[in-house]
């Protein structure tokens, strides 16, 4: 019996399994464990397990590519593949071609991994969603050009607002190309400063539809500079991109609605703004106008025009009162004077010499008494009419008795 090296030992087990036509192509059922992808080489290496045992499994860059789904650990799984051994470490793997999630299609499953890697991005945030614009002046449609959808959204389009240009940028809507088309699509649309974007096709199967559920289209909506409403299928079809978009509509005729007014509505929007406008405007004014009509009395009590012509009025009446106050104090003061005078005529030593007696002086004194004067004084002797002058001869005391 030879001996053989362990290089030797590895190669013909190594060939001897590769002769086995059982091994060549195995189906195996298990549950993904110790997981990683080589990101240089694109290769996955992993184990399949169940409760009693575990092997070892490699899927090499050309097969992995072509998964719709990204294996995780704990994964239950079906894959196919053959039995090899890898002659280094003398251990025998699974050489994995195809792979498939366990109870769950393969599609689906990619389809809820990509929905929530997307969720933690914030792709779906309700915080980022942005309003539509009033009255958009370049509306965007991304669609098939051949499809019936256009031709429904132009209809809307024209019939409800003809006032907005209107671009289409044709894509792909469905088949391999058509989530690359409909990003680019998109982009364009968004960078000719388009207002607002129309995105969607008509109905169809899941797999028509799919292209709505990639996240190349998903990223480009994200990203759009302007806000998109999402028109994809009928109305009981959803897919990512009704989800990321700012808005989903049930159809495309439903997405052309609501992405522009109804002309009709607003001309009759603008009258009854038009109306009471002007309502709102005669209120103001006659309020403003009676708001001046009593400022303007009031600034009247404040003019000086005014005030001088009430200060001269109240200068005439105070006048008019000091003139009767005057003519009534002279009249009281004439009366008064007059009596006063009366009286004092009464008393007047000229009064006294009207009626015969006559005032006699000495060297200007008032004689009063004989005995005052001497014989051969010079009297002078006041009448009531002229003066004489007497000389005494003789002085003669009369009795008080004879007076």
């Amino acid at each position: 019996m030879s001996v053989l090296t362990v290089s030797q030992l590895n190669r013909y087990v190594a060939f001897r399994l590769q002769e086995d036509t059982k091994l060549r192509t195995v189906f195996v059922r298990g549950e993904i464990a110790n997981f990683t992808r080589n990101f240089r080489s694109g290769h996955c290496y992993f184990s399949v397990r169940d409760e009693e045992a575990s092997v070892k499994a490699v899927m090499f860059r050309s097969n992995a590519a072509r998964l719709p789904f990204e294996p995780e650990n704990g994964m239950h799984i079906l894959l196919q593949g053959s039995v090899t051994l890898y002659e280094r470490d003398g251990a025998y793997q699974i050489n994995v071609t195809d792979m498939q999630p366990d109870g769950i299609g393969a599609q689906a499953l990619a389809l809820q991994q990509r929905r929530e890697r997307l969720a933690k991005l914030g792709y779906f945030s309700q915080e980022r969603k942005r309003p539509l614009p009033p009255m958009p002046q370049k509306i965007g449609i991304v669609t098939s050009r051949s499809g019936a959808a256009l031709q429904d959204m132009l209809q809307i389009l024209r019939r409800r607002y003809p006032l907005g240009t209107v671009c289409i940028y044709p894509a792909l809507v469905q088949g391999d190309f058509a989530p690359r088309s409909i990003a680019y699509a998109l982009e364009t649309a968004g960078s000719d400063h388009c207002d607002i974007i129309l995105m969607g096709r008509g109905g169809g199967s899941n797999e028509d539809l799919s292209a709505f559920q990639s996240e190349d289209v998903a990223r480009a909506v994200f990203r759009s500079p302007v806000p998109v409403i999402s028109a994809v299928g009928h109305e009981t079809d959803h897919c990512i991109a009704d989800e990321v978009a700012d808005l989903r509509a049930p159809t495309p005729s439903a997405a052309a609605e609501l992405a522009v007014p109804d002309m009709n509505a607003l001309r009759a929007s603008v009258q009854a703004l038009s109306e009471r406008l002007s309502r709102a405007f005669s209120a103001i004014l006659d309020e403003k106008t009676q708001q001046l009509h009593d400022r303007r009395q009031i600034l009247a009590q404040y003019a000086p025009d005014a005030r001088l012509k009430l200060l001269t009025a109240e200068l005439s009446a105070a006048s008019d009162r000091l003139h009767r106050c005057i003519d009534h104090l002279l009249m009281t003061q004439e009366q008064s004077l007059a009596l006063m005078l009366s009286r004092l005529e009464s008393v007047s030593p000229v009064a006294i010499l009207q009626r015969g007696y006559a005032l006699v002086y000495h060297e200007d004194a008032l004689v009063r008494d004989a005995s005052d004067t001497k014989p051969g004084d010079t009297l002078t002797v006041q009448l009531a009419h002229g003066v004489l002058t007497a000389e005494v001869r003789e002085i003669r005391k009369e009795n008080q008795d004879d007076i």
